[in-house]
């Protein structure tokens, strides 16, 4: 019998975009975080997310502040070429104009048994964007094996391996099923100082604790991607 040729294609859940901050930038923030968590003005952002964070804070920052002004905007600026390139690889243009504008910015300063459980990211409108980068993580996290894929990891053998890591799930179940043919829906991701990363926001994660010394520090953000209209006037993507 002739031999048959084949494809075999892999569906796509998701896009993540991954950058490295510059070590200037990352000194910069951290300086500021610094003193801001020595300021007698800073506020919580407790209130308004799911992190369990019992020895460590979680501080709202103010994006249209001077400080945080060039910031913002490469952030701002990296949103609309996340949407960009969603829309080459899916070979898809977006009807009308966007503007990517960030709705919230908070950082998450972490120590040991702190974690984040299984969660979304909400925005005022309909498509969303979400950023998350680390400034600080402690060495025994740094020094973790490469995870799932690299390291031939999974949910059942890595103990030990996942401390302090951000876990991506999407789909009904993130456990890998060989009898059915069905794979891991689940993306495991070591932390690295500045490492930053932008995923929609509807895409559930979550964060492991991680045991010993140190402080991982975290920068995330929502950004909202309005529809405008005739007078630059601002509508919720997908509304209008």
């Amino acid at each position: 019998m002739e031999e048959i040729d084949y494809g075999f294609h892999h569906l796509p859940a998701a896009y993540i975009l991954s950058s490295e901050l510059p070590e200037d930038l990352v000194d910069y923030l951290n300086n500021y975080l610094d003193g801001l968590l020595k300021s007698e003005n800073k506020k919580s952002q407790a209130h308004s997310l799911v992190g369990q964070i019992s020895h460590g804070e979680q501080l709202s920052l103010d994006f249209k502040s001077k400080e945080l002004k060039d910031f913002n905007e490469m952030l701002e600026g990296l949103g609309k070429e996340y949407i960009k390139k969603f829309c080459e690889f899916n070979d898809v243009q977006i009807k009308g104009k966007r503007k990517v504008e960030m709705d919230e910015l908070w950082s998450v300063h972490s120590f040991a048994g702190d974690y984040n459980p299984i969660h979304d990211h909400g925005t005022k409108t309909v498509m969303g964007i979400s950023c998350t980068m680390w400034t600080k993580v402690p060495k025994q996290i740094l020094d973790t094996p490469t995870a799932l894929g690299g390291g031939g990891y999974t949910m059942y053998n890595a103990s030990r391996h996942t401390d302090g890591n951000l876990i991506f799930r999407y789909g009904e179940s993130d456990s890998m099923s060989i009898e059915r043919l069905k794979p891991s829906q689940q993306i495991n991701i070591v932390p690295s100082v500045g490492k930053l990363l932008l995923f929609p926001s509807w895409l559930q994660h979550m964060v492991y604790p991680f045991e010993g010394d140190g402080e991982r520090r975290t920068i995330a953000g929502n950004m909202n991607v309005w529809t405008l209209g005739p007078d630059n006037q601002k509508f919720i993507s997908g509304a209008h």
